[in-house]
């Protein structure tokens, strides 16, 4: 399938009421999963990703199939590692073709020096995983922080079950550490104490603490908010209301407010969310030079906001980018290239993105989008600066913003399908 997308104007005007954060959701799904007392979600994200891992949850255990097929989702697949790990029986775990490419051994090794016994089926370090579920001890873990937070989110989530706790030492640079604080925060509102000192988070054993008839609600997805940002950036005239979204949010990527203000684009406080206005700009940004190690689900948003208005920019701490739906920066190299960017992949994790020699120009074929969600969102806005664009396989914006198309069409976008 194939979507053309295009805008009359260049202005951008209307509300948008956007999806729940999955990444809130997924935490909540399994904490609720190990308190001993149940909880209500209210505003569960209805992504793809947590609709998956609430279906497995909701399931008695014992009714549960003897292989669980998780699809694309990357978050589930982590997290349910570590949770089936520490429930009697056997699971096996797999997923897509690109979740069997999307490595898992770190967590799987942290696991097994706790006692934990899991078993490749295919390819060593990935899955599908076959795992014994057992009483796991706790102790000490040593793992590098550098590859992926949500392996580390797992390892939290079950520590306060274990007898006797857990102390997770980190090596190396913590990647993506808001969405890890995240999961600590979380954990401390349903009373779990834990310890994060400097390369040492020690958690205890003790007891997920959710009162009776006690809830919990999720906010808006900031990640989702920066595609917003990013037509604003393109437009000419703005005044969007995004309701969902708290500007003192455990979101790491609650700084979009802060890397879009150099573009013109002021972010104001309203009631249950916020309001984007945008400004003359005095100084023209000419070089942009951003560490994204803490933020780097919002990647694609900026390198294609630079790209568009022909802004150099070296982007930094992408080593995960690699690593998710597709490899993001070899993704955005191949599609810069189709406006007339020159993107270059330093190798290390970082991306530059080049001034084009001549003015930016429309794309003479499809946006692929490696069936990763946020390549088709990214590059979506584009539409506004060129009579249309076109966008394959569009519906993979299901796995984090299911309303993604609804909402464009909202404030003036056409979308057609071929």
């Amino acid at each position: 399938m194939i979507y053309r997308i295009s805008k009359k104007d260049k202005n951008l005007r209307g509300e948008i009421h956007l999806p729940t954060s999955k990444s809130e959701s997924n935490r909540a799904l399994i904490i609720r999963a190990l308190s001993m007392n149940k909880f209500d979600i209210k505003n569960l994200s209805t992504a793809d990703d947590t609709t998956i891992l609430n279906s497995i949850l909701q399931t008695n255990i014992t009714d549960l199939p003897a292989i669980i097929d998780v699809g694309a989702a990357g978050t589930a697949m982590r997290f349910l590692t570590a949770y089936f790990s520490i429930l009697e029986g056997k699971k096996i775990i797999t997923g897509s073709t690109r979740m069997k490419e999307r490595p898992i051994k770190l967590l799987v090794e942290a696991l097994r020096s706790l006692g934990a016994e899991i078993n490749y089926l295919e390819n060593d370090g990935f899955p599908p995983i076959e795992i014994i579920g057992k009483q796991i001890e706790g102790g000490e873990i040593i793992i590098d922080g550098s590859m992926s937070s949500q392996y580390l989110s797992a390892l939290a989530m079950i520590a306060p079950t274990l007898p006797n706790g857990l102390k997770i030492y980190l090596k190396g640079e913590i990647i993506s550490k808001p969405y890890l604080l995240m999961t600590l925060k979380m954990m401390e509102f349903f009373g779990i104490y834990y310890s994060w000192r400097g390369n040492e988070i020690s958690i205890s054993h003790q007891e997920f603490n959710a009162k009776k008839n006690s809830s919990y609600s999720i906010e808006g997805d900031w990640s989702s908010a920066s595609y917003w940002y990013e037509m604003a950036a393109f437009a000419d005239d703005v005044d969007i209301k995004i309701y969902g979204l708290k500007i003192e949010s455990l979101q790491g990527d609650v700084m979009l407010a802060t890397y879009f203000e150099p573009l013109g684009i002021k972010t104001s406080v309203i009631k249950n969310g916020i309001c984007l206005t945008k400004k003359k700009i005095t100084t023209p940004l000419n070089n942009i030079h951003l560490e994204l190690m803490n933020t780097p689900d919002i990647a694609q948003t900026l390198a294609v906001t630079y790209a568009a208005k022909e802004i150099y920019a070296e982007l930094y701490g992408l080593r995960s980018l690699r690593i998710k739906e597709t490899d993001r920066i070899k993704a955005l190299i191949n599609e810069l290239k189709k406006i007339g960017v020159q993107a270059t992949d330093l190798d290390i994790g970082n991306l530059i993105i080049a001034k084009s020699k001549k003015t930016i120009h429309s794309p003479a074929s499809a946006f692929q989008t490696y069936n990763d969600h946020r390549m088709a969102m990214c590059l979506a806005p584009l539409a506004m600066l060129f009579n249309h664009i076109d966008i394959e396989n569009p519906l993979v914006v299901n796995k984090s913003y299911p309303s993604f198309w609804e909402d464009l069409t909202k404030v003036g976008f056409e979308i057609v399908t071929l």
